[in-house]
């Protein structure tokens, strides 16, 4: 049996295990109900060992015994009783699709997307598996790689060996949904970079950065998709290498390094599979904005509350983020990557990442 057969197996007997304690329970003469991890702000911790988000001990059961969570439990009834035969017959949807499917769920359907995401997110943390594992996939694209990293993947027409520069176009490897169905074979790397724009990511491709450095090149697609921090945890767990972030200058982007190192509050039930808490933020600074006199804009309102916001954020809590970020308060600016192109289209990959590599300590392998 192939991991992927291994993994499918295991969503359906557990998606089956909540039904028959279900069914046990009747039989019993007592009520249906699940307990649940309370998903609210105040059930959210940072946890400082593990370094990501988490979701606490408080619980909340939902009983059939009120008309509101009776309604809640019929809804995931239907749902499993699709993915069972979504498994079963080996196909795939998207959250999207299942949506729109409970439009024939009668009492059962759903009154927006929101509510169907909440259900398969509740799924997940019954099953402690992911949503790929029931053949459901999000709407939007996985990010893509360019680089020293060869891979297999699993496709309808059977296994693929991948190397993510020899056999890709300019674009790089477009990143699966479920990437449990790839295997990191090998690579010839130094470090991952992940990097929010598209502009910088064919800058760095165009400039040889990942042959000179020994770079694999991580297209984020600004905030990153699951199935992208989950490639970038596994490239940081399976290879031990390590992972730079490398962003525009401002606090939704330091929020997209955040994402990426210690997972977000949405997700945290899945943080200790998405998130990289060794991933590093490369920048661009705001230090940078200064020392460079890079092009910038001015700070709008809602980047200040931001910034201020993320000075009591636990993820923000160094001495370095205090620092830089109550410098770009003082500034009153903020700046792209691609600002980086007033010092000519060189400059990043000859100047400013290699001394920002080195400054991090990364000994590049001859």
């Amino acid at each position: 049996m192939t991991q992927s057969e291994t993994l499918e197996k295991r969503a359906y007997e557990r998606l089956m295990a909540i039904a028959m304690q279900w069914y046990r329970q009747m039989a019993e003469g007592n009520i249906p109900s699940i307990t649940l991890p309370t998903r609210t702000k105040q059930n959210i911790a940072y946890d400082d060992e593990s370094e990501v988000w988490k979701l606490g001990d408080r619980e909340s059961v939902r009983s059939a015994h009120t008309a509101r969570s009776a309604l809640h439990l019929l809804k995931m009834s239907y749902v499993i009783g699709f993915l069972k035969t979504q498994l079963r017959e080996n196909r795939s949807s998207t959250l999207r699709e299942l949506y729109y499917i409970s439009e024939g769920w009668k009492k059962a359907k759903f009154s927006a997307q929101d509510e169907s995401n909440y259900l398969i997110e509740d799924l997940e943390i019954l099953t402690d598996l992911q949503r790929e594992a029931f053949h459901l996939r999000p709407e939007e694209d996985g990010a893509t790689i360019f680089g020293p990293l060869r891979l297999k993947e699993m496709t309808r027409r059977g296994e693929r060996i991948i190397h993510c520069r020899d056999d890709v176009g300019e674009a790089g490897y477009q990143i699966p949904c479920n990437v449990e169905n790839v295997e990191l074979l090998d690579h010839d790397a130094s470090c991952v970079i992940a990097i929010e724009t598209g502009g910088m990511y064919a800058r760095l491709i165009e400039n040889g950065f990942d042959e000179e450095y020994r770079a694999i090149l991580v297209h984020l697609k600004g905030q990153p998709a699951r199935s992208t921090r989950r490639m970038l945890h596994r490239l940081s767990d399976e290879f031990n290498l390590p992972v730079y972030v490398f962003t525009d200058g401002d606090p939704w982007s330091y929020r997209i390094y955040a994402s990426v190192a210690y997972g977000a509050i949405k997700s945290a039930h899945m943080s200790e599979l998405l998130a990289t808490p060794k991933a590093q933020f490369i920048g661009v600074q705001p230090s940078d904005i200064r020392d460079y006199n890079l092009p910038a804009d001015a700070l709008t309102e809602k980047d200040i509350a931001a910034l201020q916001s993320e000075l009591t954020d636990p993820r923000f809590g160094s001495s370095y983020w205090k620092e830089q970020i109550q410098l770009q308060l003082a500034l009153n600016l903020k700046s792209e990557q691609q600002a980086f192109a007033a010092r000519g289209l060189d400059f990043v990959t000859r100047e400013y990442l290699p001394r920002r590599l080195s400054e991090m300590g990364l000994v590049i392998r001859s």
